[in-house]
């Protein structure tokens, strides 16, 4: 049986970083908290990425607001999704109670409420800033993802956006696409295409369209334009404290492509426009990406290739990315291998897929001597977790069974007034909340109606020219009626004798006939 002070000494030895780190909480060994057991993380690490998973109720989201809130103490900013509208008691401090209190006890560090610097945005702009991204920014294998296209659909998408960037044109919002979608399909832009791009046909042109049309109908076409969110605006800090930047999604947590796919689209801007900085000592800033299991159900192999290219890319960044969802096996294996810190809460085996998933789960950790981790997964509480991390050399480090530190902020939503004092008082809610006018920059919608219009004047010019030369052409090849003296002198000759002839013919068979019948 392993002793205690060699469950100590395995467990300093792999969780006592050098430089700074946070702590998640104390080792677990039977049933028994054993304090001096710190299970530490160093902040060097964290953009190695993470995973954070377990089944509902066994406390993921508390774990996320544990280490968000540990994270702002160390000056590092983080961004967090809030599916249910219940982070913003972040800005709150928490209420001490019994068990709080015991909890901290039990992991050696006595509870302290506390608050913490929060700014709050909104996809829909009802319940923060307003957060908006440019459709050009977006992309099209993401747009793609929204509007539920084949592959067909998202080349044509694809052949869209790269003409419009050839062109130099901007793609502002979905009127931007839809407009130039009709103009290259069947307006004057057709040809154009057609040579370099290939021809698009009405069809295929006609279901992207509707399915566009689908997506303003669910009202969730504002989320592209104009005034669009600032990436650096992630990177503040209040009193050396970083600042905690939540996206709540509560009012449209009904549409999960959209939010996720929002979320990623994110990340690719952050990894496309950040300038490298290889390792740091710690992140620049931590993003949570909460439910993410939406990301990638259904998910085309094109969106799967850009999921794994930014996450394995953008820790260059000093981007550090944790997924949250309830199993380890919802996270593509591409995507999955690049994680390198892992907090697992307890998982369920009610079901014949749950028992299929423990068994993959329990495959991906290495050897413990001191657990047996399948019974370990399933017998853990809430706010406790099996953690195994990389250490400064990228090995990992040895499993452990946690008991995690208490959140010191409110778990749950903040006061209805301090909600609305934050998200009214901070400078984005201005900054935002209004679109701005185009002075300079003209998306392509305004150059596609100019260009139209000069084609219909063009091709109005054309006609009443070709009408005007169909008049000249009728009127050149008609002979005139009017006759001179002489051919009128003549045509009266020719009737007179005409005439006169006929009455000639006539008096001569009358003759005739009458010496006949007297003969009888």
């Amino acid at each position: 049986m392993v002793s205690i002070i060699e469950f100590i000494e395995k467990i300093t030895a792999s969780y006592n970083p050098k430089g700074e780190y946070i702590q998640l909480g104390s080792g677990i060994l039977g049933k028994e908290v054993v304090t001096d057991a710190k299970v530490n993380l160093a902040l060097k690490i964290m953009n190695r990425h993470g995973l954070i998973a377990g089944a509902t109720g066994t406390g993921k989201t508390r774990t996320l607001q544990l280490i968000a809130e540990q994270l702002s103490d160390k000056g590092v900013p983080v961004f967090m999704l809030d599916v249910k509208g219940d982070l913003s008691g972040l800005a709150e401090e928490g209420k001490t109670n019994d068990a709080l209190i015991e909890r901290g006890q039990l992991v050696g560090i006595p509870f302290e409420p506390a608050h913490f610097p929060l700014e709050i945005f909104s996809l829909s702009g009802k319940l923060g800033a307003p957060m908006r991204i440019t459709v050009q920014d977006f992309g099209p294998i993401l747009l793609a993802r929204i509007l539920d296209l084949n592959d067909t659909q998202t080349g044509v998408l694809a052949a869209i956006f790269k003409y419009a960037e050839d062109q130099q044109w901007e793609l502002i919002d979905l009127n931007d696409v839809k407009k130039l979608l009709t103009y290259l399909t069947d307006g004057p832009g057709a040809g154009d295409i057609k040579e370099d791009y290939g021809k698009i046909s009405t069809a295929t042109s006609g279901t992207i369209l509707r399915k566009m049309v689908a997506v303003e109908q669910q009202g969730i076409a504002h989320i592209f334009g104009e005034k669009e969110f600032d990436i650096q605006d992630l990177f503040n800090r209040v009193d050396g404290r970083g600042v905690i930047t939540l996206l709540n999604i509560s009012d449209i947590q009904d549409q999960p492509l959209v939010f996720s796919t929002f979320l990623l689209s994110l990340l690719a801007q952050l990894f496309k426009k950040l300038p490298e900085v290889g390792d740091l000592d710690k992140p620049k800033l931590v993003f949570f990406f909460d439910e993410a299991h939406l990301l990638f159900n259904g998910a085309s192999k094109a969106f799967l290739t850009q999921v794994e290219q930014i996450i394995r890319l953008i820790r260059s960044k000093g981007i550090g990315v944790f997924f949250c969802t309830q199993a380890a096996t919802d996270i593509p294996p591409s995507v999955l291998g690049q994680l390198g810190n892992r907090l697992q809460h307890a998982l369920r085996a009610f079901t014949p897929n749950d028992a299929d998933n423990l068994r993959k789960t329990v495959k991906t950790y290495p050897y413990s001597p001191f657990y047996e981790i399948d019974k370990v997964l399933t017998s853990l509480g809430t706010g406790q977790a099996l953690i195994t991390v990389l250490n400064e050399k990228g090995i990992p480090t040895e499993v452990v069974a946690t008991h995690l530190v208490p959140a010191r902020a409110v778990m749950g939503p903040c006061q209805a007034e301090i909600y609305h004092k934050i998200t009214t008082d901070s400078d984005f809610y201005d900054k935002y909340q209004e679109r701005v006018e185009r002075v300079e920059r003209r998306s392509a919608a305004e150059i596609v109606d100019e260009k139209t219009a000069v084609f219909e004047a063009n091709e109005e010019q054309e006609k009443a020219k070709k009408e005007a030369q169909k008049s000249m052409s009728r009127g050149s090849g008609r002979r005139s009626t009017r006759q001179t003296p002489m051919e009128a002198a003549k045509t009266q000759a020719s009737r007179t004798l005409a005439r006169e002839g006929a009455k000639l013919l006539g008096k001569l068979a009358n003759g005739v006939l009458n010496a006949l019948f007297k003969k009888k």
